[in-house]
């Protein structure tokens, strides 16, 4: 049984009252809300995704609601809770969604220490994932959804998930987030791309979510092992352009985008150790995102 399976009336009670049981890669998170855009963007962007058992486990418990007092007619705000802990400023109610999704990134990040956890994007192809680590503003989302338009497998968007255990990635596939002007252009560059209503004025800037896609949900306990690890920059007017790294120079690079690799200690270098010696790494300017997929599938296909 899947989100979609649900009448909107009955996600939105769910929601409202004993929670959404929703099943996220290796994550199950019990979601409760009674804010509009949280079920409006839930039933939108998750309706392909497992509806776990209401009575087990749950490894996050997120409350969505909005402010009390005079906030809740004037200027209406949300917050987030996890466990009680409000760990988040309120946004703006119409926010609500993308707090869902910065939230659960939040859950992940700073609970899940069985992996080796980056800021990096993850797709894969012909058996073999790329590692897109990179900061806000590099077009590494851009990137991960031109890449995913054409083909590539969504792991994840926002965290690549490598286990110590096995140096392998486990996916977390979820809505593709995307800032400002890469939203008109994914939606020129995509064939019926899906995506959230805009939330805008935020942080940084307007924000919408493209939908990820139907197989990579259903593949979502399919693990993948590392292909390549590359750092990607937009650059207006550049041509595509990989450039090799030293084994040294990568080693630095991907730790200074783990958000536990101090955390993890021993494990922690071990990791980013086996990461290097298993991916070679590149640097990779880009402008145009038809150029910056064809050199991806260049790669992919030198791999198979």
């Amino acid at each position: 049984m899947n989100v979609g399976s649900l009448s909107y009336r009955a996600l939105c009670e769910r929601l409202a009252g004993p929670g959404l049981r929703l099943a996220t890669g290796p994550f199950v998170a019990s979601v409760r809300s009674p804010l509009p855009a949280v079920a409006e963007g839930i039933a939108l962007l998750y309706g392909d995704y497992p509806l776990a058992d209401p009575a087990g486990f749950a490894d996050f418990h997120l409350n969505l609601r909005p402010s009390g007092g005079l906030r809740r007619w004037l200027r209406p705000q949300a917050r987030f809770d996890l466990d009680g802990v409000a760990p988040f400023l309120p946004l703006p109610a119409d926010h609500a969604f993308s707090l869902f999704e910065w939230a659960l990134n939040w859950c992940v990040s700073s609970r899940a220490h069985y992996y080796l956890i980056l800021h990096a994007a993850v797709v894969e192809k012909n058996g073999r994932a790329a590692i897109l680590p990179a900061p806000s503003g590099s077009g590494k989302s851009t990137l991960c959804a031109a890449l995913v338009c054409r083909g590539w497998r969504l792991l994840s968007d926002e965290l690549a998930l490598i286990s110590t255990a096995s140096g392998e990635l486990t996916p977390l596939p979820r809505p593709v987030s995307l800032k400002n002007a890469s939203i008109g252009l994914i939606k020129e560059f995509a064939d019926d791309p899906v995506f959230s209503r805009p939330s805008v004025d935020t942080a940084k800037g307007t924000i919408a979510h493209l939908k990820a896609p139907l197989d990579s949900v259903r593949r979502a306990a399919e693990t993948a092992r590392p292909g390549w690890v590359i750092f990607p920059r937009y650059q207006p007017d550049a041509a595509p352009r990989l450039e090799a790294l030293a084994s040294t120079r990568a080693f630095l690079r991907i730790a200074e985008n783990a958000f536990n690799y101090s955390l993890l200690g021993g494990q922690g270098f071990a990791s980013v150790a086996r990461l290097v010696d298993a991916a070679p790494a590149y640097d990779f300017t880009y402008s145009a995102l038809d150029d910056a997929v064809a050199a991806f599938d260049r790669l992919a296909g030198e791999g198979a």
